[in-house]
């Protein structure tokens, strides 16, 4: 894809934050794997709702959300998926391929006790155009709200 005036280039399209949260990997992984609890720690405050019954088990599931600020339905196509470790997605229009944006969980066991836990927004493969300016509002400090409301729901 060309690089486009105004945007940052490529290569700076991922976001990551990382946290260490004092819970087990399986408890905070129910959480993540759950769309239906995903609203309640969500820092984007971008997710209305979830239909229960949504529990991810596997690459190429699909699971919807509900949107609070467009109030549309999203599906979220599962692209990488190692129960209690590793989950990513690709959201899409109802109906539609995914445009490119990838949100990753990835949580590794402290020997120590606890459980660092690292999100990450890619936006590098991104080609909805009329999505860049959301993707640029996705911050570090976003990805850390979610961290810290996750973190909060466990310990």
């Amino acid at each position: 894809m060309a690089e486009l005036p105004g945007l940052p280039p490529v290569a700076e399209r991922v976001v990551t934050a990382e946290r260490r949260i004092a819970a087990d990997a399986g408890t905070i992984f129910t959480l993540i794997a759950d769309p239906a609890r995903q609203p309640d720690w969500d820092g984007n405050d971008n997710l209305a709702q979830a239909e229960e019954g949504q529990r991810i088990t596997a690459v190429g599931d699909v699971f919807t959300m509900v949107l609070t600020k467009e109030g549309a339905v999203r599906e979220n196509h599962v692209v990488e998926f190692e129960e209690g470790r590793r989950l990513a997605w690709l959201p899409a229009e109802v109906g539609e391929e995914p445009r490119g944006h990838r949100w990753c969980w990835e949580l590794e066991l402290e020997p120590v006790g606890g459980t660092v836990v690292r999100h990450t927004y890619d936006w590098t493969r991104l080609t909805d155009e009329t999505r860049f300016r959301r993707a640029l509002a996705t911050t570090e400090a976003a990805l850390m709200a979610s961290l810290d409301r996750l973190a909060a729901a466990v310990e």
